[in-house]
């Protein structure tokens, strides 16, 4: 109201505050032109830069990122594969492992059963060389017993070495077949 009082005495008819004069809306539209001129000149295309920069580097970053992406599946699937060799080698090299392992512990055996074999058969052999060892000297033992014995019962003396000979061997025999007798029954 003060407003419309003042433009009241002043002489001039009463005027819309929200609607400007005309040399105001001259200046305004000059400075606007201006403002406007300077931000298309100098503001925008600094800022176009900057975006078109970042952009670029946004960009450069998601080619580096998908090309360390495609790096890493490719390095991702050469492990694999590199494992799964490793696997099947590692299991190629269990079975020839086990393969020489069955192989070795089969020579073992064979050379165990040679040396057996070899061991029996050289008791076998020691064995029958002390029994007929045994025999000889049982013979000579019992041979000259028996002649002694028999020169004892007959009184007279065997010096005659064939005949106690035959006399000792005649008794062996004897000797032997009771004995094969009794074995029998």
């Amino acid at each position: 109201m003060v407003f419309g009082t003042l433009v009241a005495a002043a002489g001039e008819a009463p005027h819309n505050p929200l609607l400007p004069e005309i040399p105001d809306l001259i200046w305004a539209s000059v400075v606007f032109a201006v403002l406007f001129t300077f931000f298309l000149v100098k503001i925008l295309p600094a800022v176009k830069k900057n975006l078109d920069e970042r952009a670029e580097v946004i960009e450069g970053g998601i080619t580096k990122a998908q090309n360390a992406q495609a790096e890493a599946t490719a390095m991702l699937e050469k492990y694999n594969e590199q494992l799964a060799e490793a696997r099947a080698e590692a299991g190629r090299i269990r079975e020839a492992a086990r393969a020489d392992g069955v192989k070795i512990l089969n020579e073992l055996k064979a050379q165990a059963t040679a040396e057996a074999a070899r061991i029996t058969a050289n008791a076998s052999a020691q064995i029958e060389a002390e029994r007929q060892s045994a025999l000889v000297s049982l013979r000579a033992e019992v041979g000259s017993l028996a002649i002694d014995l028999a020169s004892g019962v007959i009184g007279e003396s065997l010096t005659d070495d064939a005949r106690s000979a035959a006399l000792v061997d005649r008794f062996l025999a004897d000797l032997e077949a009771s004995e094969a007798e009794k074995a029998s029954k």
